[in-house]
């Protein structure tokens, strides 16, 4: 039995500054592909001198670089929507009712995707955004998939 705790939503108004209506407005703008992390990594990886195809429709998840000639794809995370375990990683304070399941999803759906790419014979790279700070780790980490 849940019982309603008024500090509960104290403490989650505390927190979460933003109205309901500018939150809906931050989140409708958050996009699924061509994100600022992905760029960057293009970047990275077409300045190592690497060629890849985006987004193909053609494999299951629609993998952000593919390289078909190798057949390895390279997913780029966003930390909170696909539930890294790092600090941007973390749920929401408020809202978890709606929140949890969906970040869960989220999870579940990724592995089901992974699982579909590898049984495809296809091998499989995330990149997490919180990594993308130590650039020669990144690059390092990037060669050996690719080159292996």
């Amino acid at each position: 039995m849940h019982y309603y705790d008024p500090t509960d939503l104290i403490y989650a108004n505390i927190l979460d500054r933003i109205t309901k209506e500018k939150r809906s407005e931050i989140m409708s703008k958050v996009r699924s592909k061509n994100t600022s992390p992905e760029i960057a990594v293009r970047k990275l990886i077409f300045s190592l001198g690497y060629r890849y195809r985006l987004h193909a429709k053609s494999l299951p998840g629609r993998p952000d670089l593919v390289f078909p000639g190798r057949k390895k794809v390279i997913f780029v995370h966003g930390c909170f929507w696909h539930g890294h375990d790092c600090k941007r990683g973390s749920a929401p304070v408020t809202n978890k009712e709606f929140w949890l399941p969906k970040l869960e999803k989220n999870k579940v759906r990724d592995t089901e995707t992974f699982d579909r790419l590898v049984s495809m014979g296809w091998k499989v790279l995330v990149i997490w955004q919180c990594r993308l700070k130590d650039k020669d780790a990144l690059k390092t980490k990037i060669i050996n998939f690719l080159d292996t």
